[in-house]
């Protein structure tokens, strides 16, 4: 607990530091575009290097093995199309949100208000993964096993979420994603080192052992465990991959990060740093999650969370000496401060990016129609901080024994489905025109959730949200694999049934932008 409390005091005293240097919107959206690419790359990886990746992957390899590091393996190539497609355009393009480079060839207000819906829907989403590991990580640290407890430390994270972003903005949220970063790749690290050490660094032992300790044999080292079962679950899996390798780039509190760097190619560097650290970090979930299986049982990861959420502090906790050792408590206190930095970094981020769509979209450009002025925007934005806080928290409490990779997963759905068509329309085709942009923002998001709200990840199954109930009629876990293609269809159909002519002067513009940064500064129209 002396951790936890070290930890938060230390994130809070950056916080307040970075809010005394928050002085316009500019500082509170994009921290005055002052972070060079590698402090931004570290940014990243601390924003995407969520309870997702460090409890949820790690429970997923324990439990399903090769099939669990498939989310490992498309978590890091979505990378690639995140570089290629959107980094470097977007940088040139927009200035605060995702919403600025939507609105530029487009009717302001309908599309800044389906940008910010999109973009609040999404962060939430996300947002439900983290309230979910911080409630499984602190309840095993404490001892918390009672539903009261566990709501009680959502809720406590949810309210420090707030403080954060309401004072330190992106200034002190980049701060504290580079600090966390930093705690979690040398905790990863040691794990990894203090496992490996175990099997004499021979690695094909570390799996003979995981294999043979997971009750599966050869087939826990081979695909299909969870998802070759049934021509559903295969399906499904497809569905999985096609969401994880595009959500990347969709994603709204990853999108803005790219306007805290000063140019294009300092947006591109830091894409590069983030590919590198994150890579890094995924190769060692090997360790992480393999050394789980090969060091604990299942039925110890599974007693302790349902999702296996915990096997990566049990495993920590093993590693240093055993449950009743004095090592073996450190390292489980020193891994779950570190995972406890990783969701309260995450959810910053997550809850900076909705706010500030909310802010800058829907208050500053839609009901105030760009006559607010910044004060009344951030202030605004602040305000909209504590309405997603309290709405995470309140979804939170129920998603608390899901496992958080999955939760991760949807939204990475979402955002693909939703966001990414319209920002590639956008950037890439100068046919695409308002409605087009709406029907993809607004039936992308429509659908995904749909299918999710009647999927057996909310009921109809022992794991799901409401397991007593069964309202499920889609069989998928994840709904990309027909969400995903219906945004990008929505797009060109809304387009092409479209009565008005598209800007293709506007698009000309744009595209220059996008290529040169020509007067990025100016890229918002009020």
């Amino acid at each position: 607990m002396t951790l936890f409390g070290a930890f938060v005091l230390a994130t809070l005293g950056i916080t307040i530091w970075a809010g005394k240097q928050t002085k316009n919107a500019s500082d509170f959206y994009a921290g005055g575009g002052s972070f060079s690419g590698f402090q931004n790359g570290l940014a990243i990886s601390g924003d995407y290097m969520s309870a997702a990746s460090f409890l949820g992957i790690a429970g997923a390899i324990a439990l399903y093995g090769y099939d669990g590091f498939l989310y490992s393996i498309g978590f890091l190539v979505a990378w690639l199309v995140a570089l290629l497609l959107v980094a470097e355009p977007l940088r040139n393009s927009g200035r605060f949100t995702m919403g600025d480079v939507l609105a530029y060839r487009m009717r302001q207000r309908p599309i800044r208000t389906a940008a910010g819906t999109s973009t609040i829907v999404v962060s939430i989403f996300y947002l439900l993964a983290q309230m979910a590991g911080a409630g499984v990580l602190v309840s095993l640290l404490l001892g918390i096993t009672g539903d009261a407890g566990q709501i009680a430390v959502v809720a406590g994270v949810g309210i420090l979420m707030i403080v954060y972003v309401s004072v330190g903005g992106m200034k002190g949220t980049t701060w504290v994603q580079m600090v966390k970063a930093v705690l979690l790749i040398a905790g990863t690290l040691l794990i990894t080192f203090l496992v490996l050490l175990k099997f004499n660094f021979n690695i094909s032992d570390l799996l003979g052992q995981a294999a043979e300790n997971s009750g599966k044999g050869a087939a826990f080292l081979e695909p299909g465990l969870k998802y070759g079962a049934t021509g559903t679950s295969k399906i499904d899996f497809i569905s999985l991959g096609i969401a994880l390798v595009l959500g990347t780039a969709g994603l709204p509190h990853i999108l803005i990060r790219f306007y805290t760097v000063p140019t294009a190619q300092a947006a591109r560097r830091s894409v590069n740093w983030a590919i590198a650290i994150i890579g890094g970090f995924y190769l060692m979930t090997i360790a992480l999650g393999f050394g789980a299986a090969a060091l604990l049982s299942p039925d110890e990861i599974i007693s302790s969370n349902a999702a296996g959420n915990t096997a990566a502090p049990l495993l920590a906790q093993e590693v240093g000496g055993g449950a009743d050792s004095a090592g073996g408590a450190a390292l489980l206190a020193i891994i779950s401060a570190v995972a406890f930095a990783t969701i309260l970094a995450v959810v910053a981020g997550l809850t900076l990016a909705s706010s500030s769509s909310f802010a800058h979209d829907i208050y500053m450009n839609v009901i105030r129609k760009g006559k607010a002025t910044e004060k009344e925007e951030v202030r605004a934005a602040r305000w909209a901080t504590v309405g997603i806080g309290a709405v995470a928290i309140f979804l939170g409490i129920f998603a608390r024994n899901l496992n958080v990779a999955g939760l991760v997963a949807l939204a990475f759905a979402v955002a693909a489905s939703a966001n990414l068509p319209t920002i590639l329309y956008s950037l890439f085709w100068k046919r695409f025109t308002t409605q087009g942009a709406l029907w993809s923002i607004y039936g992308g998001l429509s659908v995904s959730v749909g299918l999710v709200l009647f999927s057996p990840v909310v009921s109809g199954a022992p794991t799901s949200m409401f397991p007593e109930a069964d309202f499920h009629w889609f069989p998928l876990s994840n709904p990309g694999l027909i969400s995903i293609p219906l945004g990008f269809l929505l797009g060109y159909l809304g387009s092409k049934f479209s009565k008005e002519e598209p800007d293709v002067a506007k698009y000309a513009e744009l595209e220059v932008k996008s290529l040169t940064g020509t007067g990025v500064a100016g890229a918002v129209q009020h």
